[in-house]
């Protein structure tokens, strides 16, 4: 943290699932030592179940305590499940001023569509649309969400920018044993987008995972990205600023393309999406 405040990056994306539940007390904790009053939180509910009165108000007291803030900047719907009613309680705590902006998680196009219209009757602009997005992975890109998002003046986040290591070192196979097979297959399809990766990177004087990074931002998104360590921090903010060619990315993507790569995306929190009640 002491790295990214150097850095200028003030932006945390946080949830109260992540790190088994100790991320956000560690973060308040920390944020506080180094002098947080120019951070910006990004929190999020995510409904597991079905709506209940006060459940997004209860949940924003956890967190709010968490960050020993009196608000959030940007809070998510991190799921699509009774859209409506979890939007509504969003919208009291907006008004109240818990919550300086609204977005949400995992949606699809039409179900952002149907956030806009609640918010708009509210007279609330829609902040933003935070779904998986990378290289290998371009769905939203391709069924029209990311154009819908420019044109409305939201923005869009991406998390899995990395693949959980697939976009980084082609060399380094992954030690996760649920994961090991799947995504060290999914490797061997990638040798050819390697190869255009790594020669952007040698042309730009950066790493793998930077030019993945690099190439998000120059679609307009903005990247979400774990660091562990200082130099991931300075690596990710370098990164950010790389301007890729209108050739290296079309190279990339056409790379992408060819691999066949498969990823685990967003199907898998949409298994926990419930179904509207009758």
């Amino acid at each position: 943290m002491l790295e990214a405040k150097k850095q200028g990056l003030v932006i945390y994306d946080l949830a109260r699932d992540y790190g088994l539940g100790k991320a956000q007390k560690m973060f308040g904790k920390f944020a506080e030592e180094i002098g947080g009053e120019n951070i910006i939180i990004s929190a999020k509910y995510t409904p597991f179940t079905h709506y209940k009165k006060d459940c997004v108000r209860k949940s924003l007291a956890k967190d709010l305590a968490d960050f020993k803030r009196s608000y959030v900047d940007i809070y998510w719907l991190h799921l699509p499940t009774d859209i409506d009613q979890h939007l509504a309680e969003i919208i009291e705590l907006y008004k109240e001023g818990k919550i300086r902006n609204i977005g949400v998680s995992n949606f699809t196009l039409e179900e952002c569509r149907l956030s806009k219209r609640i918010l708009d009757k509210a007279g609330i602009q829609l902040y933003g649309v935070q779904n998986h997005y990378s290289l290998i992975s371009r769905e939203w890109e391709k069924n029209g969400l990311l154009d819908w998002c420019k044109e409305n003046g939201i923005s869009f986040w991406a998390w899995a920018v990395l693949e959980e290591g697939m976009l980084t070192d082609p060399r380094v196979k992954t030690k996760f044993s649920l994961m090991k097979f799947f995504m060290n297959r999914q490797k061997r399809k990638m040798r050819e987008l390697y190869k255009v990766m790594i020669a952007v990177a040698k042309r730009h004087d950066i790493t793998v995972p930077q030019v993945a990074e690099a190439y998000c931002a120059n679609k307009g998104v903005v990247p979400i990205c774990g660091c562990r360590k200082p130099k991931q921090v300075s690596e990710l903010a370098d990164a950010v600023n790389i301007k890729l060619t209108s050739g290296e990315i079309r190279k990339l993507e056409e790379a992408a393309d060819k691999s066949g790569a498969k990823v685990l995306g967003a199907d898998i929190f949409r298994m926990f999406v419930r179904k509207k009640r009758r």
